[in-house]
């Protein structure tokens, strides 16, 4: 062997050396860096649990609440800070929460009718509301209460996380009552307690529990199933308006953000979203309301509150509404009923439609929807109830199975 062999030799073993040494690094490098991915995967998910954890907690301490307001009693004995802390909450949830919603449209119709104050004008300034139904009362209890509220104010920042804690405990409480109550139907249907927190579960198993013969028994366990199936879909609080906001928008023609500031036109999208769920899940309904019918019905109640909507809305814009056509007596109302359909009117109500927020495509629509109807609002009130329930869809929304996209199969 040469001189030259052996160096080859030497040159190739420490060549593969090398190699391996550099591929031993490289796999650690590698190993490390999964390693790494995973630990951050894990930190994210924990992360995003906690938060969504948190998010529940304080909604349903929201609804722990706001539940008072429902009633008459609570409202024969609130004192303004009572009423202005669940007007802040309801303020607070109102666009993310259907119950916040409706909690929030009863306490403007309570404080309306009892104390003459539009809690729309007052917004989410709580110590004015609070002042101005003390004012209601005497000048000089509204002064001591100001005074107080004032001081209340200061203090509101520091007490709110307690007073929330304090709430979510009571209705911790009142749900492991409850849960007392239900417990063998709870076991039956292997249902936690915190799913309790969702109304219409504790409404179903509160009739299966009450349920006498085998037919109630297993029609009550029919709902305590979809209510189940539901929670596992939307979790115990159900959707949020902007999760309903998305769907009803994309299936629905015609409906708007505007839409969902009317608490029946919510509840009707819930119905629909949920019946759809059922439907998709394999559930069929009772034989008196099943899940097919559920659909339609929340279907046609959604047109309905659209039409309702869009009419408040032109009646606005045009200058149409009632107290306007009385305050200018019966021969102003016969001209607007003369020019109602006109080219003119339609200009008008494009244009005054272009300040209302309304998108290019809401617009076309309500015009379409305008031009369709020959009929002058004052006169149309005129019209018997029969007629009233011929006219089930307006110009520019398709009927039936056509006018939703995603329904359950006819």
């Amino acid at each position: 062997m040469s001189e030259a062999d052996g160096m080859d030799d030497v040159v190739d073993g420490g060549l593969r050396q090398s190699l391996m040494i550099a591929s031993r690094i490289a796999e650690t490098l590698a190993r490390r860096r999964q390693e790494s991915q995973r630990q951050q995967e894990h930190q994210d998910a924990q992360m995003a649990h906690e938060a969504q954890a948190r998010l529940a907690a304080e909604r349903s301490a929201a609804h722990a609440a706001l539940a008072p307001v429902e009633k008459d009693q609570w409202w024969d004995k609130a004192q303004p800070h009572d009423i202005a802390t669940a007007h802040a909450v309801a303020e607070g949830w109102k666009d993310h929460d259907p119950i916040a919603l409706a909690a929030s449209e009863k306490i403007r119709q309570e404080v309306f009718t009892r104390y003459g104050i539009d809690t729309r004008d007052v917004g989410a300034d709580t110590a004015y509301l609070e002042s101005g139904i003390q004012t209601i009362t005497t000048e000089k209890a509204r002064q001591d209460e100001l005074a107080r509220s004032q001081e209340e104010t200061r203090k509101a920042a520091a007490e709110h996380e307690k007073a929330m804690g304090l709430l979510a405990a009571a209705h911790a409480e009142e749900l492991r009552a409850q849960a007392a109550t239900l417990a063998p139907e709870m076991e039956r249907h292997q249902v936690p307690i915190e799913y309790l927190a969702n109304p219409e579960l504790a409404r179903a198993l509160q009739t299966a529990h009450a349920a006498k013969t085998p037919a109630a028994v297993a029609a009550a366990d029919a709902i305590v199933q979809e209510r189940l199936f539901l929670i596992g879909k939307d979790g115990i609080n159900g959707p949020d308006i902007d999760q309903l906001r998305k769907e009803t928008t994309a299936n629905i023609n015609g409906a708007g953000d505007a839409h969902f500031e009317d608490p029946a036109f919510v509840k009707a999208a819930k119905e629909m979203h949920e019946a759809k769920l059922l439907a998709e899940g394999g559930f069929t309904g009772s034989e008196r309301t099943p899940v097919e019918q559920r659909y339609e019905r929340a279907e046609k109640e959604l047109f309905a509150r659209m039409e309702s909507v869009g009419r408040e809305i032109e009646n606005r814009v045009t200058g149409n509404d009632s107290s306007r056509l009385k305050g200018h007596g019966l021969t102003a109302e016969s001209r607007s009923a003369a020019d109602y359909g006109s080219a003119e009117h339609h200009d008008k109500f494009a244009e005054s439609l272009e300040h209302t927020g309304a998108n290019e495509t809401q617009i076309r629509g309500r015009l379409a929807a305008a031009r369709s109807e020959g009929t002058h609002p004052s006169a149309a009130v005129t019209m018997g109830k029969g007629a009233a329930k011929a006219r089930k869809s307006r110009a520019g929304m398709s009927t039936g199975a056509e006018r939703t996209k995603g329904g359950p199969s006819r």
